[in-house]
């Protein structure tokens, strides 16, 4: 008895050799779901075999062991009719820059652009071809003499070649006895086609002056005078659209690991015997130094040697404010060094870095995303075996009750021409197209169909502090003052001596100064100019403003001077620490003068944005790599509770969240803007990517909210929602047509217009019902 996939993956030591080795195989030709499950069951068949294939990647993910060879696997996939070959990893000593698009998709970039592009041209071809022969066929007025020879030359391209990929696939399922949604497209093209073939060589169809009537009177007809080629290429050119659609969805798929392996350096600055020599990152060896300069990127993992300055992990780690670093500290590659100059000791290179591991990590939650069957195959996977017994049991009645051949061939086809779902190729197609048109007015971008069965479970929205909730940089919140100082000459001061420092926090003093409104009209004025500045590493600034030496910058750099902070103060220094704002001492003149408070600030929609997300019935949660005051002060002035706050967390540990509040049940939403969040994003069961973030978040993210207003992720569930339920709608409308009619059918009393009006009247409902979504609002 063969085993299954379960069985093989209980095999013990004992019974079998165990996996020793992975693999990734790239694999074309799946289209539907079956096609994945019947691959997936072919290789766990095979000894030692333990495989997982993933439809919406088009990869399959296998451990094998023992006399197993890739050879074998390629070979196995190879039998089933579709195409396998090996994706090679990338290699250790390569960079996550090099480890590039090129390796991590391997073989799967260039195939899925050939199939989108070889579907566009099929589409295109037939739809022109098609449309004269669907319009000849329903308008009696340009039914001219011979009309239906040019429809048959019209139709006869797209039925086999622009069906091709339908007519192969069915070919393929019926060699393994199964049938799916090309099975149905194949064989009711197939059977319009051959109809209309007999009835024009065979029939009365071919002779000069036949016209297409209308007569909606329920009557058996003759087959012999009836065609159906508008049918045939009708359906085809509808399908075609659809599956252009998907592929042009599906060739996305490997853009958020590109997109991730493209934030880290192209080169470095390494020190060769004192001299700095640019090499491309790939070169860089465990314990080479290389430099790091203001504004430039962090070539890999290491630590600081040399200098002291702030370095920007927002992307990476999610922490707002940035990092002070010194002799010893630790920094990630891809960082951004935010203000002086660094010497870097490379720890860790290629593969081994955290920028590669979270590559990993995203690669490894679209892989292993749960697969999404599709609505239609769902309902085919039932509906194509009904039909084909239908028919094969309506021919059998009636040359039993009968013993008319001719009539008992018009009843069968017409069973199988009816349940031809053509309204079914627009169903989801066009409901996506207006869907998706409408999200793009209101800057929501909808990646797929299969991303909208995900927005009706969604019970928990998960949401991502810097950049998402918060502006996602620094700004001047607050300005307290000792008695006697006025706030606009402390912050007159402090952003004079500021506006020279490249440091984030310096330029966020600078830039509230700038916002500030002047005492009379128009700017706050311009700032005096300073003399003798200088950098304090780790502690702050100096300068001369209007000749009072002004200090700017912790505790600690006023004390190195002998000047203490009053209790005030020092107060409002603590309360900002609590709030988890970065707090700035400005002093001149020997006695302290203002506390000023920075902070990533809220946006001012976010709070609104909670309150829309709470209607639809999420539960919010705040999810950061920032310190736990910073995001409980975030949450409560947006209104989520404090036990809903997760903080200081971790890439690797966004994810461990997601998965761990999947694993208790719930259905969970994902909005981020970072590379940290991309992970988590691929990982959820439905991922909402703030447009304004980084295209690795926009990349592994299922829907894009362009404005980076969080107030959108809401009406994003709701579009996407209000579009599932539309396709729903058309899916039952396109097949309850078909179901309603094939009684007729099979009773012989199919009269062809009464068809072909049925057919085109379903496809106008199912488009109106579509066009609904443009009102959307």
């Amino acid at each position: 008895m063969p085993q299954t996939a379960s069985d093989t993956a209980a095999i013990t030591p004992d019974a079998a050799p165990l996996p020793t080795s992975e693999v990734e195989l790239a694999i074309g030709g799946m289209t539907c779901a079956s096609c994945s499950s019947r691959i997936e069951r072919k290789l766990n068949r095979i000894e030692g075999v333990t495989a997982s294939v993933n439809l919406a990647t088009e990869k399959a993910r296998v451990a094998y062991g023992g006399e197993v060879a890739v050879g074998d696997l390629i070979a196995t996939v190879e039998k089933l009719g579709y195409s396998a070959h090996e994706i090679v990893p990338a290699a250790p000593a390569s960079s996550a820059s090099s480890a590039s698009s090129d390796e991590a998709g391997a073989g799967a970039a260039a195939p899925e652009d050939r199939e989108a592009d070889g579907l566009r041209q099929r589409f295109t071809v037939s739809a022109a071809l098609a449309l004269p022969v669907i319009l000849m066929a329903m308008v009696p007025a340009l039914q001219f003499d011979n009309w239906q020879w040019l429809s048959l030359t019209l139709a006869a391209p797209v039925v086999v070649w622009g069906g091709l990929p339908f007519h192969r696939a069915a070919w393929t399922n019926a060699r393994h006895g199964s049938a799916a949604m090309d099975t149905l497209v194949s064989v009711g093209t197939l059977a319009a086609f051959g109809w209309s073939l007999w009835a024009l060589f065979l029939g009365d169809a071919g002779m000069p002056g036949m016209r297409h009537g209308f007569d909606f009177s329920v009557s058996r007809t003759d087959g012999s005078s009836t065609i159906y080629l508008e049918v045939a290429a009708g359906v085809v050119t509808f399908i075609l659209l659809g599956r252009w659609l998907e592929a042009r969805a599906k060739r996305k798929a490997g853009a958020a690991l590109r997109a991730l392996l493209e934030l880290g350096a192209r080169d470095a600055a390494v020190l060769r015997g004192g001299v700095e020599v640019r090499v491309p990152v790939e070169a860089l060896r465990v314990g080479d130094r290389f430099v790091v300069r203001p504004g430039e990127k962090v070539a890999t993992d290491g630590t600081v040697v040399e200098g002291t300055s702030a370095v920007d992990a927002s992307l990476l780690t999610g922490e707002s404010a940035p990092v002070d670093v010194s002799p010893g500290s630790a920094v990630t590659g891809a960082t951004v060094n935010a203000g002086g100059r660094l010497v870097v000791e490379a720890t860790r290179v290629g593969a081994d870095t955290q920028l590669a591991h979270m590559a990993k990590l995203v690669e490894d939650a679209q892989t292993g995303k749960a697969e999404v069957q599709r609505l239609a195959d769902r309902i085919a996977a039932v509906f194509v075996p009904v039909v084909l017994l239908i028919a094969v049991a309506t021919l059998g009645f009636w040359l039993g009750s009968t013993g008319d051949a001719s009539a008992a061939f018009t009843a069968a086809v017409a069973v199988l021409i009816i349940a031809c779902p053509c309204a079914l190729g627009l169903a989801t197609p066009t409901a996506l197209m207006v869907g998706t048109g409408r999200g793009a007015q209101l800057g929501i971008l909808i990646k797929g169909p299969e991303v909208l069965e995900s927005t009706r479970r969604v019970d928990t929205v998960v949401l991502d502090k810097t950049g998402t909730v918060t502006s996602g940089r620094m700004e001047l919140v607050s300005t307290v003052t000792a008695p006697g100082t006025g706030e606009k000459q402390a912050l007159r001061y402090a952003a004079a001596v500021e506006h020279a420092s490249e440091h984030p926090v310096g330029r966020a003093v600078a830039a509230g100064y700038e916002a500030e409104p002047s005492d009379g009209e128009g700017s706050s004025g311009e700032l005096p100019p300073v003399t003798d500045f200088s950098n304090v590493p780790g502690l702050g600034v100096r300068g001369t403003v209007e000749g009072r030496e002004v200090l700017v910058g912790r505790a600690a750099l006023l004390a190195a001077e002998g000047i203490s902070v009053p209790d005030e103060l020092a107060a409002a220094q603590r309360a900002a620490a609590g709030r988890g704002q970065t707090a700035v001492l400005v002093a001149w003149e020997g006695a302290a003068r203002a506390v000023l408070a920075v902070a990533d600030a809220v946006k001012p929609t976010s709070a609104e944005a909670v309150t829309r997300l709470k209607a639809l019935g999420l539960e919010p949660v705040l999810l950061t790599g920032d310190n736990t005051a910073v995001a409980r002060t975030v949450a409560a002035e947006v209104g989520i509770p404090a036990e809903q706050v997760i903080a200081e967390v971790l890439p690797q540990a966004k994810v461990d969240v997601v998965r761990r509040l999947q694993r208790e049940g719930r259905t969970v939403a994902m909005v981020g803007d970072g590379v940290n969040d991309a992970a988590a994003l691929a990982t959820a069961d439905l991922g909402l990517a703030m447009g304004t973030g980084t295209d690795a978040a926009i990349q592994a993210g299922d829907l894009t909210l362009v404005r980076g207003d969080l107030r959108v992720a809401a009406d994003a569930i709701r579009l996407a929602r209000r579009t599932l339920a539309t396709i729903k709608g058309n899916l039952f409308w396109a097949f309850g047509y078909n179901v309603a009619a094939l009684p007729l059918a099979a009773a012989g009393l199919l009269n062809p217009m009464i068809a072909g009006a049925a057919m085109a009247f379903s496809s106008v409902f199912v488009v109106s019902n579509s066009l609904r979504l443009r009102r959307f609002s």
